[in-house]
């Protein structure tokens, strides 16, 4: 029996520029970018909050891929808004302008309908807003966060507060790094082992990601893509895809967590070909089925 997926995260437009093209009032925000991937494999319940200038054709399309919005707010005011160009290298951006707008005052409320789902991902919003989330859930059966090198150097004690409850966290090298006060990856890994955080994932972009766990390491590549046109997004559906495959196993443990990150990395794939969500549009099992082959066979000796 499937389980359901609660994710908390920003609801955003996205103004976007890379070496390919430009897109403007993209749809976006890791709270979206996770639902769609996640919604592949399992039912998702998002909270979130938007402006009032969110389209309603927006909600319809997330409710469309069977992403459940009761939990998505209208507040006065505009939608959250980020603006970024990308480099000739991918891997480098300059953002333009960060645009709070409504997310400046989100507090999160977990309908009542929500509380008692199983599989919970707290997105990278402020570790105080996850705690929130947690302080109003019974018992989730599994826990995944996700961070950033802002959250670290602002709020580190509340941030460490909040990993401590958790069962996997989500994190880049460099916010391992900052995070842990050394640049060796396998004495970060041990660090945070050790302060009671059981399962560790490391995206590491065009590079692939890395499990970390009692029972060992696991390594997968990046599925090879042809053209990147949009990394936006890219790390929120490798979340996506690795927590909605969880939503299919009866047991979440070591090895299903090993094909939840091949699955993660394939939805990543599909996200950075086009611009915005589009990438994750128009999926089916039979495509990520197939990629999801074709990497297993790459990560053959």
């Amino acid at each position: 029996m499937k389980k359901s997926i609660l994710v908390v995260g920003s609801v955003a437009f996205d103004d976007i520029e890379t070496p390919v093209g430009k897109r403007f009032n993209a749809l976006g925000g890791s709270a979206v970018y996770f639902s769609l991937a996640a919604s592949q494999f399992s039912q998702v319940n998002l909270v979130g909050v938007a402006g009032e200038d969110y389209p309603k054709a927006a909600i319809d399309l997330l409710n469309r891929q069977g992403i459940d919005t009761t939990g998505l707010e209208i507040a006065p005011g505009p939608t959250f808004r980020w603006g970024g160009r990308y480099h000739q290298d991918l891997n480098n951006r300059d953002t333009l302008y960060t645009h709070l707008n409504v997310f400046a005052n989100f507090s999160p409320k977990i309908p009542s309908i929500y509380q008692k789902t199983p599989v919970v991902f707290l997105g990278n919003i402020q570790p105080t807003l996850q705690m929130e989330v947690l302080n109003q859930l019974p018992q989730p059966e599994f826990i995944g966060l996700d961070t950033m090198n802002l959250w670290i150097n602002t709020t580190r004690a509340e941030l460490m507060k909040i990993i401590s409850r958790v069962n996997l966290l989500v994190i880049n090298d460099s916010e391992l790094e900052e995070l842990t006060g050394t640049v060796n990856l396998f004495k970060g890994l041990k660090y945070l082992h050790q302060i009671g955080v059981r399962y560790i994932v490391i995206k590491q972009g065009e590079y692939g990601a890395m499990l970390s766990a009692a029972e060992g390491l696991f390594f997968t590549p990046a599925y090879p893509v042809e053209e990147v046109v949009d990394p936006t997004g890219a790390g929120d559906s490798f979340a996506g895809g690795l927590f909605g495959y969880l939503g299919t196993c009866e047991k979440i443990d070591y090895n299903n967590l090993k094909k939840a990150v091949v699955y993660g990395s394939v939805m990543g794939s599909f996200c950075v070909e086009n611009f915005s969500i589009d990438g994750l549009l128009n999926l089916n099992p039979s495509k990520i089925a197939k990629r999801f082959r074709e990497l297993r066979r790459l990560m053959k000796a």
